[in-house]
């Protein structure tokens, strides 16, 4: 890897609050981007890119154009761009593999050897004990005939509906999410990979706190935080993992 690094980012949620704040947050993104590519081996973004994306076959959203181009841009100059769906944009299909050249894990968490140190990372959504109640959901959302169904809904309707509950939510108010240290359940799920093999560090996204925390001696857990209103990404030499602020 030499002096290059790998970077991580997760919930910048494009997209998201009125059509000025989505602007300013995808020319910031890209900006960050193109920082970033300087020195950038991969870049992995874990989840929530967007606040909402539904993946049509042959009609791409509206927006976003500055981040996706400058995407296909580092992909073409040989830099790996990982992208993990999360829950508020699961309905990605092939477009960011076809026409970015990214790599697109839909399968989560992903285990990953990256110099010599063991990652296993994911959006972290729906891991650990409990919330029975949005696994259910998320079981319903990843059918495949019921995503064909949604896809005979017109996209004025769809699209329209999504960015009006998106209005009301906790995100769009600037609402946070308390991390409870070790009663989570993404810690709870960590310590029990632990029992099975031994991982150095766990990277998720998903709560929007940014969080490092030790899980046992040798093994870190940590949440990216979020782009509303934090900026948060983190950064791995090859030695150390750390948390930054894009300021």
């Amino acid at each position: 890897m030499g002096n290059k690094k790998t970077y991580f980012v997760s919930d910048i949620h494009l997209g998201l609050r009125a059509e000025k704040q989505t602007l300013d947050r995808d020319r910031l993104f890209a900006r960050w981007l193109s920082g970033v590519s300087k020195d950038a081996e991969s870049i992995y973004i874990l989840g929530d890119l967007f606040d909402y994306w539904y993946e049509y076959k042959t009609v791409a959203p509206r927006g976003f154009t500055r981040v996706l181009g400058k995407l296909a841009e580092l992909a073409d100059s040989g830099i790996n761009i990982h992208i993990f769906p999360g829950n508020h944009d699961l309905w990605m299909f092939d477009y960011f593999e076809k026409e970015l050249g990214a790599i697109v894990h839909h399968k989560q968490p992903y285990e990953v050897e990256i110099e010599g140190k063991k990652f296993l990372m994911g959006h972290g959504d729906g891991l650990g004990p409990g919330d029975k109640g949005y696994k259910f959901l998320r079981k319903i959302f990843t059918c495949r005939f019921l995503q064909f169904l949604y896809a005979m809904i017109h996209p004025r309707i769809s699209m329209g509906f999504a960015h009006r509950w998106s209005k009301h939510s906790r995100l769009s108010k600037g609402v946070a999410f308390p991390f409870q240290g070790e009663d989570e359940q993404i810690y709870k799920y960590a310590q029990d990979i632990l029992k099975e093999k031994q991982v150095d560090y766990f990277v998720f996204g998903h709560r929007h706190t940014p969080v490092m925390m030790k899980v046992e001696d040798k093994s870190t857990l940590i949440i990216l935080g979020e782009w509303i209103q934090g900026r948060e990404y983190g950064t791995f030499d090859g030695e150390k993992f750390k948390m930054k602020k894009f300021d």
